[in-house]
């Protein structure tokens, strides 16, 4: 599995929107591509304007389509000046569990 690990950190007056925009990204992640296994969205518990993504991808492939799909780029659209900084991406290959656990 490739996993994307993004930390974003949102200026406060667009924090509640910037949710609103995420979650409909991670739901249309979920229903519309198949190559997307799992898509967290995450806020730290001692900077609630830093949000994470965990995203989870079977493969490359579908890590790369995602960048390329409508909701995605609506998301980048409509988010783009809400950030105090670039939002930084790990990407990382699972290790655990298998890649057979992801289902």
């Amino acid at each position: 599995m490739r996993i994307d690990v993004v930390t974003v950190d949102v200026k406060p007056e667009h924090k509640e929107r910037f949710i609103q925009e995420t979650l409909l990204n991670a739901r249309a992640s979920i229903q519309d591509e198949p190559g997307c296994v799992r898509w967290d969205v995450l806020q730290d518990t001692e900077d609630p304007n830093r949000i994470y993504l965990y995203e989870v991808y079977r493969d490359k492939a579908a890590e790369d389509a995602h960048v390329k799909m409508p909701h995605f780029l609506r998301w980048e659209e409509a988010t783009k000046s809400w950030f105090v900084k670039p939002y930084q991406v790990a990407v990382c290959d699972s290790i655990f569990p298998e890649d057979s656990a992801w289902g």
